[in-house]
């Protein structure tokens, strides 16, 4: 798999899936989230209840189709929020494995990621960064290239230097 980084707003960036940081609630929220829901228009939103009326846990993705997304695809995944204590690596890794896992059930070989759970909950972007290099290099996938967003300089460094 090819893993590139990239300073673009992911809800721009062409694939066959987004990858999305999401509330466990599957209901839109800020950030990340918000922006796709945003961007993708309430059909996402529509999808998500429909779905998956409670949820998903952490740890554990979901799927819609994307609306106004240049993708065909949403991949929901639901990561830890560090800043509550949910600071187990392998709830994170389980984000990105079960993301890759839908993306190959989805047929999706190109996705777009976020540094999930690097924003508002809290995990250290260097551990962050770390632990999603390593889980997509390591995973069997037919996913051929992934993109990682990155618009905080922050994030952008600390995947530069798992990349090295």
């Amino acid at each position: 798999m090819k893993i590139e980084l990239s300073t673009a707003d992911i809800t721009t960036v062409a694939a066959d899936a987004i990858v999305n940081a999401a509330h466990h609630a599957l209901r839109g929220g800020g950030g990340v989230d918000g922006a796709i829901h945003r961007a993708g228009g309430p059909s996402i939103l529509a999808e998500c209840v429909e779905r998956y009326p409670n949820g998903v846990p952490t740890g554990e993705a979901g799927w819609t189709t994307a609306g106004n997304l240049p993708a065909q695809y949403v991949i929901h995944v639901v990561g830890p929020n560090y800043t509550a204590g949910q600071r187990d690596p392998a709830l994170l890794e389980s984000c990105y494995r079960n993301a890759l896992r839908l993306a190959d059930e989805l047929g999706a070989t190109r996705l777009t990621l976020p540094a999930v759970s690097a924003g508002i909950y809290g995990w250290p972007a260097q551990s962050a960064a770390d632990i999603a290099v390593q889980t997509l290099l390591g995973s069997s996938t037919q996913v051929e290239k992934a993109t990682f967003c990155l618009v905080e300089p922050r994030l952008y460094k600390a995947f530069s230097k798992a990349l090295e």
